[in-house]
């Protein structure tokens, strides 16, 4: 099998919120799917060894944080890489409560959505949870949502050993992942070393002439 077909999947980021017993708990998730609109349905699956799988179960309803570019890694990191089973994950994040008490990040988001759990079912690796959104709202057009490809090429997060997602390219020795653009002008490659070349910004110039962002083409 041809495992770098994987990567060309796409998955956003998201951190997925709970509460039971006045105690709130959150995991750093990459699945969340809608599979329909009308009732409006998510599916998302959490690894079994996550704590937050076992208390969701429980809780029946969850909030859907979605990351935006801004949002701090360390923030990602502390949901994603802690357990809920001995720490207090919201500690020292800035959040809100929403109406039925379900939390919502107060920055690094763009929109949220409260959710409740219809359904699930037992994976080999993960449980996949059916959620219907019953309350959303989206923080603005000026903020651009985080992808998968975005925390590990550009903010250069880890990944979880239990994350349903593919590991990079590099991290499995071979070449950063991505197309490689040259400069038209003086030939020079842009080899993705500082990100993918879509994502770095508008004033980027090639390192060797000068030249502006438009004068790069895709190398075949």
């Amino acid at each position: 099998m041809n495992m770098s077909a994987f990567y060309d999947l796409t998955y956003g980021m998201f951190i997925l919120g709970t509460v039971k017993d006045g105690e709130y708990y959150g995991c750093t998730v990459n699945t969340v799917v809608q599979i329909s609109s009308d009732p409006n349905l998510l599916s998302v699956s959490i690894h079994h060894d996550n704590y937050t799988n076992k208390i969701l179960k429980e809780s029946r309803l969850a909030s859907v944080n979605i990351l935006a570019q801004g949002a701090p890694i360390d923030v990602i990191q502390t949901f994603g890489f802690k357990s809920g089973a001995n720490t207090n994950k919201f500690e020292n994040i800035a959040f809100l409560p929403t109406a039925d008490n379900l939390p919502v990040l107060e920055e690094g988001i763009c929109g949220w959505l409260e959710c409740k759990v219809v359904d699930y079912m037992e994976l080999p690796a993960s449980t996949l949870f059916i959620l219907e959104v019953f309350e959303a709202e989206r923080l603005g057009d000026h903020v651009s949502p985080m992808t998968y490809a975005y925390y590990q090429m550009v903010m250069r997060g880890g990944v979880p050993t239990n994350a349903p997602g593919h590991t990079l390219p590099e991290e499995e020795g071979g070449a950063p992942a991505g197309p490689q653009y040259v400069c038209s002008i003086c030939g020079y490659t842009y080899d993705n070393s500082d990100g993918p070349f879509e994502f770095l910004p508008p004033d980027w110039r090639c390192p060797d002439c000068k030249a502006q962002k438009p004068a790069f083409v895709i190398k075949t």
